[in-house]
């Protein structure tokens, strides 16, 4: 199949293009920069917000897998709300305009505060900028995919970890400590479960679902277990041999944030086993 792949260069999306391209696929790729993307790629610079034709203007893809989002790990940035309906009309243009399947990258942040395990069923209440716009733009997304029966996979995203000193997520920025020789990481108590997914999983399950058609809807990206931060953090420390120590305490728990949450994992593992 023919991929179009939106925020291409970021974090995600590297891994996202290997993976996909791996699986035997053809990928157009499209950020505002791809120096990062593999060449194997057709690789397009530009602002997906400003063009009048997108489905045309990528080649016609099969599949829309739409990453692009600002500041994703900045919860309470106002791009979140800012952005959103830039992020519909892109989608709606697309799906008007001919594209059969869409999936797009969504956040167990849309849940909100909710403690145990989550399916595609969990009722949803985000407390966040960033898990009402995830939030608004499935429902906008799904609405869309129905009027033009279009196939609709929402891929919600758990804890990533992985050792990229490019990304925000804790794990990245305690390999840039430890890459500036630091010896101590100030942290929370990190008691608090989540459910872990290393980067090559992540990347290969994403790749998975945009490359099927059978299962669709709301697909949990996830380990489908919970594991406290701590535990994990001190196993990413030791995995990746930092002499780095964990301050523990030094900073409180978010308040937002679940003690226990983790995701339903019976749907991606049925899409993993084909």
């Amino acid at each position: 199949m023919r991929i179009l792949i939106t925020g291409a260069n970021g974090y995600l999306g590297q891994g996202v293009v290997n993976a996909i391209l791996d699986n035997g696929h053809e990928v157009v790729a499209t950020d505002f920069a791809v120096d990062h993307v593999d060449d194997r790629a057709t690789r397009i610079v530009g602002n997906i917000f400003e063009i009048e034709n997108p489905y045309e203007y990528f080649g016609k893809p099969d599949v829309l897998l739409h990453l692009a989002w600002r500041d994703g790990f900045v919860h309470y940035s106002n791009a979140h709300i800012d952005d959103l309906p830039n992020h519909f009309t892109f989608i709606k243009k697309m799906a008007e305009e001919g594209v059969k399947q869409i999936a797009v990258m969504g956040s167990m942040h849309e849940i909100g505060f909710f403690e145990g395990s989550i399916n595609e069923n969990t009722p949803c209440h985000p407390t966040t900028p960033y898990g009402i716009g995830k939030n608004a733009l499935r429902d906008l997304t799904q609405m869309v995919c129905k009027q033009k029966n279009i196939v609709f996979q929402w891929m919600r995203g758990y804890y990533i970890v992985g050792n990229s000193k490019y990304g925000s997520s804790i794990f990245s920025k305690i390999t840039v400590a430890a890459e500036e020789g630091k010896t101590e990481f100030p942290f929370t108590l990190g008691q608090n479960q989540y459910d872990f997914i290393d980067y090559p999983d992540f990347c290969a399950q994403v790749a998975a679902v945009a490359g099927q058609q059978k299962e669709q809807g709301i697909i949990n990206i996830c380990s489908g277990r919970p594991e406290k931060l701590a535990d994990r953090v001190e196993r990413f420390i030791k995995e990746n041999g930092y002499k780095i120590k964990l301050q523990y305490g030094a900073f409180p728990d978010r308040p937002y944030d679940s003690k226990a949450i983790w995701g339903d994992s019976n749907k991606i593992e049925k899409i993993m086993r084909k």
